[in-house]
C-alpha cells in the first residue's frame, strides 16, 4: 500500500482528528546547524519516521541545518528520543518542552524544504555560523542580568517582544530577523567591549545572531540556551521569580504561553489592559493584532468594522472579493497602531 508522504485532509478534518485523539500531547521544539547533502530526501525519511509517532507539526529544513516545532503523544516521547538519535545529524540534538502543553498546538505535519532554516539574510560565506556566543544556561543568564553594564537585546520580532520581554531589554521595533541584525549591530555599534545578553523564543535566533555580531568586532557575546522556552521552565523549577515579564508569543495555533501574570500591551482596538495576540477573521486582511475578548466579540473575530462587514459577506462573495484585491493590489486600509505600555 502506497504511504503518502504529506497531508490529505481539509483543516475541519484535521481539527476533528485532533479533538478526537484523547491522548496527552507534549510541544517540543529542537534545531540544529548541521549540513543536510540532500533535504528533499532527509524530509521524506523524515516525515515518514514522524508521522508514524503521530507528530503534528511545521519542520524547516535547509542545506544548514533543522528547525522544528511540534507535538507528539507522551506515550511516544521515549520513542521519538531513540528515532531522532538514529539519525546521524540529529544525535543527541536538545530538546526544548514548552512552558504549556495544548493539544491543539498544531492539527497536522508540514516538513518544507527551505534555503534557510530561519530567514536572517546574511551571506554566510563572508562569516563562520559556527563561531557563536558563550551559552549560559537558564540560570547562569538569570545571574549575568543583574550584572553591572550588562545590556540585554531581545533577538524577537516586535510583535513577539510586546506581550513578554526581559526587564530593561532592548526591544528592536522591527517586524522581521532580517531587518533586526543590522538595526542590532547599529544599536550597539559603541558597547564592542561590553558584556551582551542576547535571547530569543528557543535560541535558533540568538545562534546566528552571536555568530554575526562576533564577526562585526563584538568581544563578550552571550547566549540564553534553549531561549525563554528553557528559561521558563527552569526558574520556574528553581523556584525563582522570572525576570521574563508577560507572555512567550509561540509560532503555532497557541500564538503565547503565559510565563507571569504581568500585561504588558493594551488591545489595539479599544485600549484596554490586553495581551491576547489573535489573527484578524477576514482572511483578505489577516493581520496579526492584540486584542481583547470584548472587541473580538463586537467585531466577529476581525480587526475593524470595514473587516467586520466583509465578514458578513456570502463566502463565496468574501473569496472573489480577495481575489479582485489581490489583482489589484488593494488592501484594507485602516491603520492598527502597536502599544507597548512596559519595558
Amino acid at each position: 500500500m502506497k504511504k503518502f508522504l504529506f497531508n490529505r485532509y481539509d483543516k475541519e478534518t484535521l481539527k476533528k482528528r485532533v479533538e478526537m485523539d484523547t491522548r496527552e500531547r507534549r510541544v517540543i521544539s529542537f534545531y540544529r546547524y548541521v549540513k543536510l547533502e540532500d533535504p528533499l530526501l532527509f524530509r521524506d525519511k523524515l516525515y515518514d519516521a514522524f508521522e508514524d509517532l503521530g507528530i503534528l507539526g511545521r519542520i524547516y529544513l535547509a542545506k544548514e541545518g533543522i528547525n522544528a516545532q511540534f507535538s507528539i503523544p507522551t506515550e511516544n516521547y521515549e520513542l521519538l528520543r531513540t528515532a531522532v538519535d538514529s539519525i546521524p545529524e540529529l544525535k543527541q540534538i536538545y530538546f526544548n518542552d514548552a512552558v504549556e502543553d495544548k493539544k491543539e498546538s498544531f492539527i497536522k505535519l508540514a516538513i518544507k524544504v527551505r534555503k534557510k532554516i530561519v530567514a536572517d539574510g546574511l551571506d554566510d560565506s563572508k562569516f563562520d555560523p559556527s563561531d557563536v556566543g558563550t551559552h549560559l544556561t537558564p540560570l547562569e543568564f538569570h545571574e549575568a542580568l543583574a550584572e553591572p553594564g550588562v545590556i540585554v537585546v531581545d533577538l524577537r520580532n516586535n510583535y513577539e517582544s510586546e506581550v513578554g520581554h526581559f526587564e530593561n531589554a532592548i526591544l528592536p521595533d522591527v517586524g522581521t530577523f532580517r531587518e533586526e541584525l543590522p538595526l542590532v549591530e547599529d544599536i550597539l555599534k559603541d558597547n564592542k567591549d561590553k558584556k551582551i545578553l542576547l535571547y530569543c523564543t528557543g535560541g535558533i535566533r540568538c545562534e546566528k545572531a552571536s555568530a554575526y555580531l562576533k564577526y562585526k568586532g563584538f568581544s563578550k557575546v552571550h547566549q540564553l540556551r534553549g531561549g525563554i522556552i528553557n528559561y521558563a521552565k527552569a526558574v520556574q523549577d528553581a523556584g525563582i521569580p522570572s525576570k521574563f515579564k508577560g507572555k512567550n508569543f509561540v509560532f503555532d495555533d497557541r500564538l503565547g504561553e503565559r510565563v507571569t501574570d504581568d500585561v504588558l500591551t493594551v488591545c489595539y482596538v479599544c485600549g484596554k489592559p490586553s495581551d491576547r495576540h489573535t489573527n484578524c477573521a477576514n482572511l483578505g486582511c489577516h493581520v496579526l493584532l492584540v486584542q481583547c475578548e470584548e472587541c473580538a466579540n463586537q467585531l466577529l473575530g476581525c480587526c475593524s468594522d470595514e473587516c467586520k462587514n466583509i465578514v458578513l459577506l456570502p463566502e463565496e462573495t468574501q473569496k472573489n472579493l480577495r481575489k479582485e484585491n489581490i489583482k489589484n493590489k488593494k488592501y484594507p486600509t485602516h491603520h492598527l497602531t502597536r502599544k507597548l505600555v512596559g519595558k
